[in-house]
């Protein structure tokens, strides 16, 4: 209600005429609308039409994107927990408020029944269909998907590894056969390119992105092999090893910095876990932290000493470390140099034993799928 001030008196408020916004022009309406918090605007998304397609305007991508991909995200993270028992519906972890979600997410609608889940990188998640030869890639915020067939049929992989960048996205795999072949997929034009052989890599890793390249442990003797999607090549890191290095598991929080997660000991076994960080120049690897002797017990014995089972990943500021047969995370604040157990899911059945894989998950606006 307006107040009159000098009469006392109120009089009600004036209503806008709905053919002021028919009027607009389309550019100026989508610039105004994408002015809304990206959570409201989402909310409207079912009353028009017109909204779906106006999350892939210039006005809207322009201004959510950039900001989705700054240090402060405009929604919320989660740890994304995964389980062959559990077709198609994940355990969610809301990182911002330390808690399990009492729902699960549920992608049955999405991807057919055959589907596998084997990358997230931010928002956009990534399904292996082994029926239909093809990978699935799923833009849940946009509610986009697109599907990309196998370089070849029939097609057996290893390393996949997605990389994210300002107009497109790259996927890249290595062919499980007798050649090796690396295979990279181009989202911009939309085809593979087949860029030779490659026998060095330890398969049982990913790839991690690093100053725009991929960084691979080799297979025999741990060291590093890197990718440049710019030129197709291949080139060995003169990076030296930590004395006594047991195994390793590259990690890096995108463009930034490198970071070696690893076991230090002697006869296959470890005594020790430790995080270094790449010195600036690259010659060496500096230490910055190492698990609490309590910590580092109950890890080794989860995987039974096998450290094929253990797997790393960035999250939000924390170096996460799993293993395929324990539903816990044990991860690393960095800011903070502090380790940490993420609690169990209480919905999760106790009866589950292996097959536990866990992603990082940023819904976040991308302008492409």
């Amino acid at each position: 209600m307006v107040i009159n001030k000098n009469t006392n008196t109120t009089r009600p408020p004036q209503k806008m005429d709905p053919n002021l916004w028919s009027k607009l022009p389309e550019e100026l309406l989508e610039h105004t609308l994408s002015c809304l918090p990206l959570k409201t605007f989402l909310y409207l998304q079912s009353t028009c039409k017109h909204f779906k397609s106006l999350t892939f305007s210039p006005s809207f991508i322009s201004k959510h994107f950039s900001s989705s991909s700054s240090s402060s995200p405009c929604t919320t993270s989660f740890l994304l927990l995964s389980h062959p028992q559990f077709t198609h519906q994940y355990f969610l972890y809301n990182t911002n408020l330390n808690s399990w979600r009492a729902q699960f997410l549920s992608l049955s609608s999405i991807v057919p029944p055959s589907a596998t889940l084997i990358c997230s990188e931010k928002g956009m998640l990534c399904f292996s269909v082994s029926e239909s030869n093809s990978f699935i890639i799923c833009n849940l915020l946009a509610r986009s998907s697109r599907t990309v067939k196998f370089p070849k049929h029939p097609f057996e992989f290893e390393c996949f590894s997605m990389v994210l960048g300002v107009e497109g996205y790259k996927l890249f795999v290595i062919c499980q056969d007798s050649r090796c072949s690396v295979f990279v997929y181009d989202s911009i034009n939309q085809g593979w390119e087949n860029y030779g052989m490659q026998f060095d890599v330890n398969y049982r890793t990913q790839g991690v992105c690093f100053n725009s390249r991929l960084y691979f442990a080799t297979r025999i003797q741990f060291g590093i092999t890197v990718f440049d999607f710019e030129t197709g090549n291949w080139e060995n890191s003169m990076t030296v090893s930590p004395r006594e290095l047991i195994f390793g598991r590259l990690v890096s929080n995108g463009n930034e910095k490198l970071y070696l997660f690893g076991g230090i000991g002697n006869n296959g076994i470890s005594r020790n876990l430790k995080i270094w960080e790449l010195s600036e120049g690259g010659e060496n690897w500096v230490e910055i932290g190492s698990v609490p002797d309590m910590m580092c017990r109950k890890l080794v014995s989860v995987c039974f000493h096998n450290y094929e089972h253990l797997y790393v990943f960035w999250h939000q500021e924390m170096l996460c470390v799993c293993c395929y047969s324990w539903p816990e995370i044990l991860y690393y604040k960095v800011s903070r140099r502090t380790w940490h157990w993420l609690p169990k899911c209480p919905s999760m059945p106790e009866k589950w034993s292996c097959g536990f894989k866990w992603f990082s998950f940023l819904p976040q606006l991308h302008p492409y799928v």
